[in-house]
């Protein structure tokens, strides 16, 4: 069957590096539990999928012409292969409610929206990795204190520890991107409980960021009942959302719900 044509409605840069595709399949190397590829387009990770972990790899795809490709070209795959939309899919239908790691060359147009998607099922997803356009990648594994630091960063890294592993330089794809890739893991942490009301929390870390440039102080006025205000002697209210840390945030959330 012939190569795909690459659709940039779908955001498709596939991937022609074998080495770099071997070393992001690496990143969930060791694991025995099942893995699922997100968009594997002509299957350049998907072979080296396979050959570490034969059996237990079920891949996701929208793209048809993609499908039958695969369909074509890896019959190890029969069975294995989901034809449709993974932000619509519902990933506890996969593997009967049990855990699973998620991989893939993740489209640009769609990556947070991936990522978000993911949190949903963070307790069935203690290993999740691969590649995404390096200013997104590096905005997930960002410190406290980062210029790049965002929403994701926190609600993703309140639940897993988030590692920038490597970049990829923009010329091993067809077509090539205008930038580079950077490719990431992230590890399911210990946390079972963050202590402060989850959907709050969320709405906290949302709403700061919408107004990064105020002070928290500012930022969450609209949260509060009229007349309230965060407590003066807690040094939270004067910084910026970017340099608070996951707990701050947390406490953060713990003072909003107080009032």
């Amino acid at each position: 069957m012939p190569a795909v044509k690459p659709k940039k409605a779908l955001g498709q840069h596939f991937l022609t590096d074998l080495s770099v595709a071997r070393r992001i399949a690496d990143t969930v190397a060791g694991t025995d539990l099942p893995v699922l590829e997100i968009g594997p387009g002509m299957g350049v990770l998907t072979q080296f999928l396979l050959e570490a972990h034969p059996g237990n790899v079920t891949v996701v795809e929208i793209d048809t012409e993609s499908v039958q490709y695969l369909k074509a070209n890896f019959p190890a795959l029969a069975g294995h292969i989901v034809e449709g939309d993974f932000l619509k899919f519902n990933l506890s239908t996969l593997f009967c409610g049990k855990p699973f790691c998620v991989i893939g060359n993740y489209p640009y147009n769609i990556s947070s929206q991936i990522f978000f998607r993911i949190l949903d099922y963070k307790d069935s997803i203690p290993l999740c990795s691969g590649m995404l356009q390096r200013e997104v990648a590096e905005r997930l594994a960002a410190a406290p204190g980062s210029r790049t630091r965002g929403i994701l960063s926190v609600l993703l890294q309140a639940w897993y520890d988030v590692e920038y592993l490597f970049t990829v330089s923009e010329h091993v794809f067809n077509p090539p991107p205008k930038v580079k890739s950077g490719v990431i893991r992230m590890t399911r942490n210990s946390v079972t409980d963050l202590g402060c009301d989850n959907a709050l929390f969320k709405t906290v870390v949302k709403t700061a960021f919408g107004q990064r440039r105020k002070t928290i102080r500012n930022s969450l006025k609209g949260l509060l009942p009229p007349g309230k205000q965060l407590p003066s002697d807690s040094p939270l209210p004067a910084m910026r959302p970017e340099q608070l840390s996951v707990q701050q945030f947390i406490e953060l959330t713990n003072m909003v719900a107080a009032l």
